[in-house]
């Protein structure tokens, strides 16, 4: 996984023995995470104007004695949002001065996460840290982004569950019908892969194909 800077630099380079003119730089959004009381308690979300991105978990490595958390594998993947939700993404970051500002509330919240921003592009760049926003649109795109990564958790846990536990994977699939109504997971369209091999498995639950194809559906919308 290259760095914001790495990314932009390969973006901004010009083949010069041509004469050519340097091109403006390539808009990127990078979204740390942090809570060490959960797991994965670290992950990066980076993404492109036209929806392409990369997620990748950060934990750090249990003792040879420790077990991984069963059902939480490593997460290292490109990934591809809706150009809706990608257009929603960049248009709040112009709007929100490349969010160049004090992002964190004043008020005493209970701890949610560390979430920083970092935007690059032609405009300019700048990054800002919270827990909980102060901005009402900060704190909503930060809401977004974190059931987004919610949501590709969710689908490397249906991938190893799929080839450990299939039974497990009927509780699974309840959970994700549920969230799906209520916003805790966005852009179903990130884990299309698993759900239609879930779909079209005949060594699963009818349930479980049944839920696939409903938040396939719902991923088209």
């Amino acid at each position: 996984m290259r760095p914001v800077w790495l990314l932009l630099a390969m973006a901004t380079l010009t083949v010069g023995v041509y004469g050519q003119t340097d091109p403006a730089p390539a808009s990127v959004l990078q979204v740390d995470f942090s809570n060490p009381g959960i797991s994965p308690p670290r992950w990066t979300l980076v993404l492109h104007p036209d929806g392409t991105g990369h997620f990748r978990t950060d934990r750090d490595k249990p003792s040879p004695d420790e077990a991984v958390p069963a059902g939480l594998p490593d997460v290292n993947r490109d990934i591809q949002v809706s150009a809706r939700f990608a257009e929603y993404v960049f248009q709040m970051a112009k709007r929100k001065n490349m969010f160049n500002q004090e992002c964190e509330t004043n008020q005493k919240l209970a701890f949610q996460g560390w979430k920083t921003f970092t935007y690059i592009g032609p405009e300019g760049k700048g990054s800002c840290r919270f827990n909980y926003a102060k901005d009402k649109d900060i704190q909503a795109l930060g809401d977004s982004l974190v059931a987004v990564a919610e949501t590709i958790l969710e689908g490397a846990r249906l991938e190893s569950l799929l080839q450990h536990d299939r039974l497990g994977l009927d509780k699974e699939m309840e959970y994700l019908g549920e969230a799906a109504a209520d916003g805790r997971i966005r852009q179903i369209c990130t884990i299309r892969g698993i759900l239609e091999r879930l779909e079209d498995d005949p060594d699963v639950l009818d349930r479980v194909r049944k839920r696939a194809r409903a938040l396939l559906a719902q991923s088209e919308k």
